[in-house]
């Protein structure tokens, strides 16, 4: 799985935001603030194989029902979808 848009990650105060780069920048008007799970999707997005590939992830590093990470990836997921960076 590949991102559309490019963006850096980077911690400002305690926070992690996705910071547009090069051409996206130039279309991208904003930051992204996410998360410690959001942080974790996007580190870990490209090296999944496909959605269920990356739920696993999300299971084999945090204790947390398969509903909840499921609804939690769809909602993330969409989020990026929304602003066309997936």
């Amino acid at each position: 799985m590949r991102f559309k848009k490019e963006f850096i990650e980077r911690e400002i105060v305690g926070e992690t935001v996705l910071i547009p780069t090069g051409e996206t920048a130039a279309h991208f008007n904003g930051l992204i603030s996410v998360n410690e799970l959001g942080r974790f999707i996007w580190d870990n997005y490209e090296n999944a194989k496909d959605e269920d590939d990356l739920l696993q992830k999300i299971l084999d590093e945090y204790e947390v029902e398969k509903e909840v990470a499921k609804a939690d990836l769809d909602e993330f997921l969409q989020t990026l979808k929304d602003a066309e960076i997936i």
